[in-house]
């Protein structure tokens, strides 16, 4: 056998469909198009949720498109367990938190959350406290001073 004997089996080709040839072909006049119209002509592709020129169902239901709160505060948010690394009866401050790489950056404000336990006392000043993680330093014989927040540029 070569390969310029080999054919493929009967019935797996098919001629395609010839459009615009004639009204006897079955595909003649409007060469499976149907009449006038958008669809109709060359070209024409139209875009996923088009409703011609009627606004679309996706503009109409904003609510449907998520809503971004304009007031909402962004935080950096800290555990308890983290603040184990600082010395006994020491001050940590949003300042410390960034110099020790705790925090990123000081343009969002500090919240202090109550995941873990704290091992001995400290004076912890952020801009926010969950109650839960007050009331651990403050179990823990340490204190919490809320401070406001100035942002800045960083």
């Amino acid at each position: 056998m070569r390969q310029n004997e080999l054919s493929p089996a009967p019935g797996s080709k098919k001629s395609g469909k010839r459009v615009g040839r004639g009204d006897g072909s079955g595909h003649g006049t409007y060469s499976g198009r149907g009449c006038k119209g958008q669809k109709a002509r060359a070209g024409h592709k139209i875009k996923r949720g088009f409703e011609g020129g009627q606004l679309p169902l996706q503009k109409r239901l904003p609510r449907k498109r998520g809503f971004n709160n304009v007031f909402r505060i962004e935080y950096s948010v800290l555990n308890i367990s983290e603040l184990n690394l600082f010395e006994a009866g020491s001050e940590v401050t949003p300042e410390r938190l960034v110099a020790t790489g705790l925090v990123k950056s000081l343009g969002y404000p500090v919240k202090i959350l109550a995941e873990g336990d704290l091992a001995y006392p400290l004076l912890v000043k952020a801009h926010k406290f969950s109650a839960a993680a007050k009331a651990k330093i403050e179990a823990a014989g340490g204190s919490v001073e809320e401070v406001a927040h100035a942002p800045t540029a960083n």
